[in-house]
């Protein structure tokens, strides 16, 4: 069974930062696209940043451009989510997810990715 769990949330203050992982079990995701995900209250789930397998390169959403920075450790099957100079316009749930098919231009359509983790609360305090 394939697992992405997500982990890291938390409460920070604006200013601060946090660091998020994901976790993938389950199977190895050579090829994989790996990308970030966030949904606040009553708002659709957007685009956050993603990392391709082979080149190691990356997508962000105009909204965290120079803040956040997306990673990956290929042999540990694990994501990360640096967030840097959190806003609390940033308050939300964050999810990863995994993609086969991959493209920037359908980065943000949510039908591209075949696996999803369970989320992670990130909550920014003004």
């Amino acid at each position: 069974q394939v697992q992405l769990v997500e982990s890291g949330g938390g409460l920070v203050q604006a200013g601060g930062s946090l660091s998020l992982s994901c976790a993938v079990s389950g199977r190895t995701f050579s090829g994989y696209t790996m990308a970030w995900f966030r949904q606040a209250p009553g708002k659709e789930r957007e685009f956050v940043a993603a990392m391709t397998w082979s080149l190691g390169n990356t997508y962000y959403a105009d909204s965290v451009k120079g803040r956040f920075s997306i990673s990956r450790d290929n042999d540990k099957n694990t994501v990360y989510l640096q967030m840097n100079s959190l806003k609390p316009e940033d308050t939300a749930v964050y999810y990863c997810a995994a993609s086969s098919a991959f493209s920037s231009r359908r980065a943000s359509r949510l039908s591209i990715y075949d696996y999803w983790g369970q989320g992670t609360q990130v909550t920014v305090s003004s």
